[in-house]
């Protein structure tokens, strides 16, 4: 396979991955510099992570301005901003325009590909990368990464891959994603790597996961060092099937922690074969995992008619109820069965079991303050095997957010999900990718 050097060498062809080669080799031939970069990626394809965003129809990013924009970005927004000023939304837009791709914006300030398909972005990614000069290489599983100091202070950077080829560079990027989604090839190699050169690695957990309510899965005993991961397969119980596949619109939803309410959230949520999921079940579920996982009791309450007080939606169900009582055709009817008839008028027919099954003591006169305050236990969570992102990371007070090089290994860069930095959904996390991105490879190009 032989030994292969490069001036600058990318490790990981997915979102932060392509943009670093495409501002790598774009700012080398702007310069006229005859640079080598070289793009590392050990699937047979890149982007495999892109090409399931978004159910396959891929919102790539949202063109909220940066002061709403930083808002859904965790831990510490402030550290994307140059990066995001860099390369914004519109900018991104432009970017993918400027090769090929037309876009769409929709609710929410989502941008997807006119098409809707995934499979455009991830192409017009790597378009842009090798046309701008960069190489792609694919099934270059990365088995070795180490950096070595030379005589005249600079670093040099030796690779090796699984197949016995092996690179050297004097910048490295580092674009290797989080753990989510393994079967993409998002497998941590990248923390193994920056902790093995002297990083700090924050503590990683799965973010925009199903939150599992308990009694939803049926019982597993979870290993000892599971901290609340319930694998997506565990079957569902009589509960849970009843309550999967029900999807609720303009609901509220609150996260309580040790009994403390710690989030509350407005949108729509699903009930999924995982558990909680949808988007304001997402937007929950970074703190109610890192609870779960901490050992701190977590709990949600659903309210299903937000736009009514209790006291108003009190009057609302004694006036239904006292008109289903003085119906005649409801005359011989037991209690119970003039109950569903009341539950028909305020809740999905599909939500009447599992409501009833959840809220055994129920009557009409408690009826609205369950419907405002459905509580549910959270028992665990769904891991990196189908969540969205991975929090925590490669620490951000060892980079330098202006050109995201390592403070500790000069020519040493990092961008992506590999960072402590993750996002709410709604197109945000792969903007980080790409601004990130973006700017390692310029800065690496320097």
């Amino acid at each position: 396979m032989g030994n292969h050097s490069a001036d600058i060498i990318i490790i990981g062809g997915g979102a932060a991955g392509l943009m670093a080669g495409a501002g790598a080799a774009g700012r080398y031939a702007e310069n006229g510099i005859d640079g080598k970069v070289i793009i590392l990626e050990k699937m047979s394809r890149p982007g495999r992570k892109i090409m399931i965003t978004g159910k396959g129809r891929c919102n790539f990013t949202n063109v909220k301005a940066w002061n709403e924009f930083s808002s859904h970005i965790h831990p510490k927004p402030n550290f994307l901003k140059h990066s995001f000023y860099n390369l914004t939304s519109e900018g991104m837009i432009s970017f993918l325009e400027s090769n090929g791709m037309e876009s769409v914006v929709e609710r929410g300030d989502r941008a997807f590909p006119a098409s809707h398909l995934a499979s455009d972005v991830v192409d017009t990614l790597v378009r842009a990368a090798e046309q701008a000069g960069a190489e792609l290489c694919c099934n270059k599983e990365v088995s070795l990464c180490i950096s070595e100091s030379s005589d005249d202070t600079e670093t040099l950077f030796r690779i090796r891959c699984k197949d016995g080829s092996q690179y050297s560079c004097r910048k490295l990027i580092i674009c290797t994603g989080g753990m989510s989604y393994p079967k993409t090839g998002s497998t941590g190699d990248g923390y193994r790597w920056a902790g093995a050169m002297g990083h700090s690695v924050r503590p990683l957990f799965p973010s925009l996961t199903a939150i599992v309510p308990r009694g939803y899965k049926e019982d597993v005993q979870n290993a000892p060092d599971s901290k609340g991961h319930i694998h997506r397969s565990t079957p569902l119980t009589e509960t849970g099937s009843s309550l999967c596949g029900n999807q609720l619109k303009n609901v509220g939803l609150s996260l309580y922690i040790d009994g403390n309410m710690v989030q509350d959230e407005f949108g729509d949520l699903d009930f999924t074969d995982g558990g909680i999921e949808g988007p304001i079940g997402f937007k929950v579920s970074r703190r109610c995992v890192n609870a779960v996982i901490n050992g701190s009791k977590a709990s949600i309450s659903i309210d299903l008619k937000p736009a009514v007080e209790t006291e108003d939606l009190t009057v609302r169900i004694t006036t239904l109820w006292n008109e289903i009582s003085k119906d005649k055709k409801n005359a011989a009817k037991a209690y119970k069965d003039r109950f569903r008839i009341l539950l028909a008028k305020v809740l999905p027919m599909s939500l009447i079991p599992a409501f009833l099954k959840l809220n055994p003591n129920i009557d009409h006169k408690s009826l609205a303050k369950s419907l405002k305050d459905w509580k549910f236990e959270i028992s665990g969570y769904v891991g990196y095997e189908r969540s969205v992102i991975t929090a925590g990371g490669v620490s951000l007070d060892e980079i330098t957010a202006k050109t995201m090089e390592s403070k500790l290994i000069p020519g040493l860069y990092f961008a992506g999900e590999v960072l402590d930095l993750d996002a709410d959904t709604g197109g945000y996390n792969l903007q980080t990718a790409f601004s990130t991105g973006y700017l390692a490879g310029i800065s690496a190009a320097k």
